[in-house]
Parts: C-alpha cells; sequence; structure tokens
C-alpha cells in the first residue's frame, strides 16, 4: 500500500501519548478522511491545515465515560462544556435513565427529567433517538446505553412496587429493540426512587437480552455508604448471571461514618476482576451532584442548590442557609426546592485520590447538563485530572492519567478503533499544554472553560482550536464492538 504524503491535517511537532500507557515520544500526526494516516516523522509530508503542537502533547480525544447528556448532545449540539476540555465521545444513558424510549405525552419522574426531555422532542422508540443522533450531529461521539429506569416508566403503571412478570417480559422486549438499534448496554440506578423497589432478580430477568448481545451491565449501585460492600455484591451478581462485563459507575463511599472504606472497596473490586469481567470510573471532586433529596443522608454535610424549578432565584445557595432563611428544617426546605438539582458534599478526599489511583479507574465526568450552576465537573473533569491530580498532587504519571480516559475507556466499552493513537483508527485528537492544563470551573463559577487545551478533533475535523469552537458538528453515534474474551479485562500488556 502507497502512503501518501499529503494530507487534511497534520499535526505537527508534538509529544504524542498515544493512550496505551507506554512511554511519549516525540512524532507527527498526519489525518485524512477521518482516520490517522501517519504517525512519525513526517517532515517531507505536506496537508491543507497545519497544527504546530510544539511543546504540547497530542493524545487521543478524551472519553468521559459517565454523562447525561442524552439530550444535550441534541439540544446544545456544540457541546462546548466538553469539547473545551478535549473530550470527543461521550458514555450518556447512565444511572438508569436514558432519552429513550419515552412515552410522548408521560410524566417523568425525578431523575428522568434531569434529561430535559419536553414532550416534543421525546423518542418511542431507541432507534428513533439514535437516527436523529445520525441525522443531525453534534460536537461529539456518543455511545448510548438504555436506562433501566426509563424502562420501568414506560412499562409499569406505579414504580413504588415490583415489576410483575408481564412488566419484565415488556422490558425485556424495549432491551432487546435497544440492543439491536445500537444500545451498548443497560444502566440501572438502583439509588433512586423510580427503581429502589427493583430486585436483584427483576434487574437479572430485564437484563437478560445482554447476554446475546454481549452487551454491559452499568450500574449506579443501590448504596454506596454503609451497604456498599453488599452492593458491590449484588452488581457482580448481576454481571455473573448474565454473563457480561459490568461497570461500577462513579465509585465512591460517602458520608463521614465510611470515610476509608474505599480500601476495602477497592481491593474487593480488586480480587473481583480477577474472575470476571468488572470496571469503575469515578470523577475528581469530593462532592457529588444529583436530583433535590430529602433523605437524611444526603443532607447531612453541605449541600448547594444548583437548580430548582419552584425557586431559581436560590440556585448557588447554600441549603442551610436557606432553611434558615425559611425557619424550617433542611429535609423540610429541599422538598420545598423540588424537583431540582444540588450539590451534595458527602466524601472524602482520601477516598477520592486513592479511587482514582486505582490503576484500573476510569475517568467520568457525571455532569448534569441543566441550570446555570451545574457542578464544575461539567466543564473541568479532565482538566483537573491532568492538571492538579496528575501534574500537581502526582497521583501518577500522565501517560497512565491519558490511559485512563482513553484507551482504558475504550476497551472496557468496546469502542472499536478509538482511545488510542494509532494508523487506521478513527482521529479522535486533543493537542493540550501539560504544564499549563487546569480546570477553571470552581463551585462559585462552574461554567469557566479549562486552559491548556490547545486544539480538539473529532473524526478528522477540528472543533476547538485557540479557546473557540469552530463549529463543527462530526460527532457520530457509537456502537460497542465485543472483545474476543467475554471474561477478559482488558488490561494493557
Amino acid at each position: 500500500m502507497v502512503q501518501l504524503s499529503h494530507h487534511d491535517l497534520l499535526i505537527r511537532g508534538g509529544t504524542v501519548i498515544d493512550g496505551t500507557k507506554a512511554p511519549r515520544f516525540a512524532a507527527d500526526v498526519a489525518i485524512s478522511a477521518g482516520r490517522i494516516r501517519a504517525i512519525g516523522q513526517l517532515a517531507d509530508h505536506t496537508a491543507d491545515e497545519i497544527i504546530d503542537a510544539g511543546n504540547r502533547i497530542v493524545a487521543p480525544g478524551f472519553i468521559d465515560s459517565h454523562t447525561h447528556d442524552d439530550q444535550a448532545v441534541l439540544s446544545r449540539a456544540d457541546m462546548s462544556f466538553k469539547i473545551s476540555q478535549g473530550v470527543t465521545t461521550v458514555v450518556a444513558g447512565n444511572c438508569g435513565i436514558s432519552a429513550a424510549p419515552l412515552k410522548p405525552d408521560m410524566d417523568l419522574p425525578m431523575p428522568l427529567d434531569l434529561l430535559d426531555t419536553p414532550p416534543g422532542r421525546r423518542f418511542t422508540t431507541f432507534a428513533a433517538y439514535l437516527d436523529a443522533l445520525r441525522e443531525t450531529p453534534s460536537a461529539v461521539n456518543v455511545a448510548a446505553m438504555v436506562g433501566h429506569s426509563t424502562l420501568r416508566a414506560v412499562t409499569m403503571d406505579s414504580l413504588d412496587r415490583e415489576a410483575t412478570p408481564e412488566e419484565i417480559g415488556a422490558m425485556q422486549a424495549l432491551l432487546e429493540e435497544a440492543l439491536r438499534a445500537g444500545a451498548i448496554g443497560l444502566s440501572t440506578g438502583t439509588f433512586y426512587p423510580p427503581a429502589v423497589k427493583a430486585t436483584t432478580e427483576e434487574i437479572i430477568e430485564v437484563g437478560r437480552p445482554l447476554s446475546a448481545h454481549r452487551a454491559l451491565y452499568v450500574t449506579h449501585m443501590r448504596d454506596e455508604g454503609d451497604k456498599v460492600m453488599e452492593a458491590l455484591e449484588e452488581t457482580f451478581r448481576i454481571g455473573r448471571e448474565l454473563g457480561v462485563p459490568v461497570v461500577v459507575s462513579h465509585h465512591k463511599v460517602q458520608n463521614t461514618p465510611n470515610f476509608g472504606k474505599s480500601a476495602a472497596t477497592l481491593a474487593l473490586i480488586g480480587e473481583t476482576m480477577k474472575h470476571q469481567c468488572v470496571s469503575l470510573d469515578c470523577y475528581p471532586y469530593n462532592a457529588g451532584s444529583t436530583m433535590i433529596r430529602t433523605d437524611r443522608g444526603m443532607l447531612d454535610g453541605r449541600v448547594m442548590i444548583a437548580s430548582s424549578a419552584t425557586h431559581p432565584e436560590c440556585a448557588g445557595r447554600d441549603l442551610d442557609d436557606i432553611a434558615r432563611e425559611w425557619d424550617m428544617a433542611k429535609d423540610e426546605a429541599a422538598r420545598r426546592l423540588q424537583p431540582g438539582t444540588a450539590i451534595y458534599f458527602l466524601m472524602d478526599e482520601s477516598d477520592v485520590q486513592r479511587i482514582l489511583a486505582f490503576d484500573e479507574t476510569m475517568i467520568g465526568s457525571d455532569g448534569i447538563p441543566v441550570g446555570e450552576r451545574p457542578h464544575p465537573r461539567l466543564w473541568g473533569t479532565f482538566p483537573r485530572v491532568l492538571g492538579h491530580y496528575c501534574r500537581d498532587v502526582g497521583l501518577f504519571p500522565l501517560e497512565t492519567a491519558v490511559w485512563k480516559m482513553t484507551g482504558l475507556t475504550a476497551g472496557n466499552f468496546g469502542l472499536h478503533q478509538r482511545g488510542t493513537l494509532k494508523v487506521g483508527h478513527h482521529a479522535d485528537v486533543v493537542v493540550f499544554d501539560s504544564d499549563t492544563i487546569r480546570d477553571a470551573a470552581t463551585y462559585e463559577a462552574p461554567s469557566q472553560r479549562a486552559e491548556g487545551i490547545t486544539a480538539v478533533i473529532v473524526n478528522g475535523i477540528v472543533a476547538w482550536q485557540g479557546g473557540a469552537h469552530s463549529g463543527a458538528r462530526s460527532g457520530q453515534v457509537i456502537t460497542r464492538t465485543p472483545p474476543t474474551s467475554a471474561t477478559s479485562t482488558r488490561r494493557p500488556a
């Protein structure tokens, strides 16, 4: 095969970190027709467009392993909050909630309504949702799952009970349709009200179609506090019963009595990885964010209101202050603020660092793209890992940090020819300055763009350069390519 020396795009003079954990090396990267065509010393090569990457790192585009961008990829298709931090692919449909399938006129229980899918923009099948993404692409690639809570909501007349055999059969049929359409797996959120009453057996039976498709089971577990160990065991059992890979979403241990328990959870996860395919991700913050809840365990620490449909003026304020002003208990104030989102400071920094440093941990933002005061992780997750935790704290080498958000994630989710810089692979690339990259988003100013990102390329097209969006919408729908071994954990050699 004759190697062409003229290309669409040439990234010249950079230091390549290829997403495999291999040591960095100096090289140019040539791109044509959406693919990487050459990597090496390409002084005699030319291109229609050249990016000077001198003194910069050239890496695979970051893959956000845990998002709630299901509707945002359509309604906010520029996806600036992800492109600006180097993200080229998002995994959507997490925590049991997905943008499809939905009934046109159904009421969406929390947290399904966090996806902001109004009646006029709903999809009754998963195929229709993916078709819309293909017809009107966003700036990022999308790999999507179907949510178990969503299946419950469209199938059951009441969510406050176990599903009947007939309802389980209906959910199985919807899951089968989604998997045939291109869903990469099923997610659950048994922590949330729509799925709290779902038994382990219900989840296993609903998930039966996963086995034949060798698709993923991804879960926001039933408990991340006092019963986190039991929740892990339930998660692993579901994976074993179905014979499919398991992903533990945004792994954490929360509430003061459980601080330090990550040493035990990671030991259990590591041991289980020897026997079945288990993965995990986390976000680099000691505060989480979800719907406004009233259970005492969620209100034990500091709570900041991110959005409120009933009292939008309270966004950005602490619940303690609001409750004091209203002369009522915190749970009563939280109830008055519903529906909405909040930020919960429930984790210990030592646990956050221990989980981040665990070799097999992927990076996911878990950002909720609604409201004017989102958790800063929506805009800052990936630069925060590279700047604060890798460079400043020294949790891991830069090659490891990049692998955690590229090659490791692509392998675990079965995203074929993504996540590594290799000739023939899709040209999803980020160029950044490892000395200056940092997250600028804070809890007080959560939408500040990250610093140190030079350029972001999605399927060979420049989407972000010089601190500005190019306007490109070159994202693709990505489907899953299962590994050759059902038990492989896809660790690098």
